[in-house]
């Protein structure tokens, strides 16, 4: 349909727009040293009549060297008792004057509870401009998405509240919510689509709408995710173009009534869009993106074991161009990729203060933390990170490499979480959940404690296997109650079983004393060696299976 004459000013002055807040962004990366010194001090004074800033002599820090000297590497757990205090009003604790916190963001910590990250208003500003760059570097790049829908997706913002009535969520519904209007009227799925806890039903809903559009992208953080979307509709094509030919919804799972009820009231019967669906679904024999839509291209992570997903996209999606969305967390946006095909990206130096701890070398040596632009190409890196949220020189646990420099700013890419942490799926689990997700299902059971080991598995969906010794008949018993145990230590695993992006927990019965005597020839001296419960690569337990 040819564009109106009033469409296509538009879409001139939005490209002019966009192009100059991405020429904002290269110009920070050219002088990434003084942008970066200049955020960190900027939060210090913000921040230094809080609680934390006192203990901190914040008062005192007038540059980077006395910010090092005055604030040690942060874990968590050395942040928590101060979020503890916001979660119960007192905001004091970590912020200064006129700060207000949106929102808990919730995340999977190392042991049994979730980390709860404060979003401020600055931190969330910040959060979005990297989507922004991000989006607009990729639209640039495939401007035939332009002024098209867009596919996403975003969880609640508000699972449950503190005790002084700040919700605890997704920081996706938060952002979601507080789109930008011109942006909003692009996406395809409405916010209350994220109120809906069964995941078929969810995922069907967000295709309903989704479907009838011209879809010029889609964007979630996960591959997996990308795939359930696009087989739902293979899986329920017949009832999706029912659907859309009576403007109905009818998905093959629970909607709360209300919900249904408010999402109905925006759909309306579209019978030549049905009538074409069926057209394609009778010539192909089944219903798959690449059929219904010409996509630009599709934003999700590429890297790490996540990548393996991208094996089963050209089953539906055809040959679209790939573009990894970077390196974020619920902690903060940490790098921006500026092409397609891999999941390299330029550090994002106007949100969040980086340093590098050089994992190369001596790793608990302070003098083996660089800023941006000290790092070296090649070399490998743990992140931490400052950031507006009221983390200080927080280690999140990332591992990058560096591949090169745009300015002063490295190009880095995203390898694993920590070397005990698992995640095909984003699920992140760790190894201390593992040893008591185990103990607490045989203690449940009543039966006597072995040895075991947990490994993942790539399938479809990816699963785990759970390796123990043939000293119980109870096996399937046990990986039930072990799997229900995980799922409660570990809230993102729980999200990608509740989803199906993970499968059921499968179990292999070992030879007798097979992992004990794997243990006593390893390299290392017998009593120095630590049994690993937990592997953290597809194919590392192919020796286990033999």
């Amino acid at each position: 349909m040819a564009l109106s004459f009033s469409h296509l000013i538009l879409e001139a002055v939005a490209r002019v727009h966009v192009q100059s807040q991405l020429k904002g962004f290269l110009r920070a990366t050219r002088h990434a040293a003084k942008v970066q010194q200049r955020g960190l001090i900027a939060r210090i004074k913000r921040h230094a009549s809080s609680d934390f800033g006192r203990d901190h002599e914040f008062s005192r820090i007038r540059s980077y060297q006395d910010f090092i000297a005055a604030v040690p590497v942060q874990s968590y757990e050395d942040h928590e008792p101060y979020i503890r205090r916001v979660m119960d009003g007192q905001l004091n604790a970590m912020f200064g004057p006129g700060e207000s916190v949106l929102m808990f963001a919730l995340t999977s910590g190392s042991t049994d509870k979730p980390k709860h990250i404060p979003i401020t208003p600055t931190f969330a500003k910040e959060y979005k401009r990297g989507w922004h760059i991000f989006g607009i570097k990729a639209l640039l790049d495939h401007p035939q998405a332009f002024f098209k829908k867009i596919v996403q997706t975003a969880s609640s913002m508000e699972e449950y509240r503190t005790p002084s009535g700040i919700p605890c969520g997704a920081i996706s519904g938060l952002l979601a919510s507080n789109q930008k209007r011109i942006v909003h009227q692009y996406y395809t799925t409405p916010t209350a689509t994220a109120q809906i806890t069964d995941p078929d039903a969810r995922y069907y809903t967000i295709m309903r709408f989704a479907v009838p559009h011209d879809v010029g992208w889609m964007v979630t953080a996960n591959p997996a995710t990308q795939i359930k979307l696009a087989s739902i509709t293979t899986e329920n094509a017949e009832r999706l173009i029912r659907d859309i030919r009576d403007g109905t919804l009818t998905p093959p799972g629970p909607i709360p009534a209300d919900i249904a009820r408010d999402l109905s009231q925006s759909l309306s019967p579209n019978a030549s869009r049905a009538q074409h669906l069926e057209n394609l679904l009778t010539q192909h024999g089944q219903l798959l993106p690449k059929h219904y839509w010409n996509l630009g291209f599709l934003a999700n992570w590429t890297g790490g074991t996540l990548g393996l997903h991208l094996q089963d996209f050209p089953h539906y999606f055809g040959d679209t161009p790939i573009r990894d969305i970077g390196l974020l967390a619920t902690e903060g946006r940490m790098s921006i990729p500026m092409q397609d095909k891999d999941a390299h990206g330029v550090l994002d130096v106007t949100g969040n203060f980086f340093e590098f701890l050089d994992i190369d070398g001596q790793e608990d040596d302070p003098k083996a933390i660089y800023r941006c632009h000290e790092v070296e190409p090649g070399r490998t890196y743990r992140i931490l990170l400052t950031s507006s949220s009221g983390l200080y020189r927080y280690d999140i646990g990332d591992h990058v490499k560096v591949h090169g420099f745009a300015g002063q700013a490295p190009i880095i890419e995203f390898l694993h979480r920590g070397s005990r942490i698992s995640s095909m799926t984003g699920e992140k689990i760790s190894e201390w959940q593992v040893t008591q997700a185990y103990t607490r299902a045989r203690a449940q059971l009543g039966l006597s404690s072995d040895t075991f080991v947990l490994a993942p598995v790539w399938g479809h969906p990816p699963f785990y296997r759970l390796h123990i010794q043939p000293s119980s008949d109870r096996v399937t018993a046990l990986a039930t109650a072990f799997d229900e145990q995980l799922r409660s230590l570990n809230v993102e695993y729980d999200s990608k079983r509740m989803s199906h992006r993970l499968g059921e927990i499968a179990t292999h019965t070992v030879m007798p004393n097979l992992l004990e005597k794997r243990n006593s020839t390893q390299p290392t001296a017998n009593e120095q060696y630590k049994h690993q419960f937990l592997y953290t690569n597809p194919s590392d337990d192919d020796a286990l299976m033999g």
